[in-house]
């Protein structure tokens, strides 16, 4: 069971990653493998590396096409990954994706530089997602069990689009999605 979880993670990621991720000059595998390179150079746990890793798996399971914001449809890739993941991860990866899209409007909302540093796509996106939180919205978000986590995925998700970027290939993240499963 454990080596099917992780052999159908890796062939979404080596398979479906090809696909490229939204405006950027990057595929979502590279995505996926900056932002676990990003968790891992900041010496975050296993479980937020992992989370780092798949963060964005709702983009490849679900059958809306490359690019659905360019069609003004949220794809809710955020609770798709995280039903997806929920089978296989427990909280501690699975809330980190589920949240990550919540994040941004947080950061949005409660950082107003950051919303100058999103980039053209998580611009588009934002507005599909409800835009920048409310002071209501923050102080609920800020009493979610892993906020800070999800805030943390946040800012590697929004680094990890640099174009020619090295990264350790998806085989190098096997034994941290190994100790993760449950």
């Amino acid at each position: 069971m454990q080596q099917d979880a992780i052999a159908t993670i890796a062939e979404l990621i080596d398979g479906k990653g090809g696909r490229q991720y939204g405006l950027s000059s990057i595929n979502q595998r590279a995505h996926a493998l900056q932002a676990a390179l990003l968790a891992e150079q900041a010496g975050c746990d296993l479980p937020l590396i992992v989370a780092a890793l798949v963060h964005d798996i709702g983009h490849m399971v679900h059958g809306l096409g490359e690019d659905p914001a360019e069609d003004g449809i949220d794809d809710h890739h955020e609770d798709l990954g995280a039903a997806w993941l929920a089978g296989r991860f427990g909280p501690a990866v699975t809330e980190p994706v589920r949240l990550h899209v919540a994040a941004k409007r947080y950061l949005c909302g409660k950082e107003p530089e950051y919303f100058g540093r999103l980039s053209p796509d998580s611009v588009r996106s934002l507005a599909l997602q409800g835009g920048p939180m409310s002071t209501a919205e923050i102080a609920a978000f800020e009493a979610l069990p892993h906020y800070a986590e999800a805030v943390r995925l946040r800012r590697f998700d929004e680094g990890a689009k640099v174009k020619g970027l090295a990264t350790p290939d998806v085989t190098h993240y096997v034994p941290h999605i190994r100790a993760c499963l449950t």
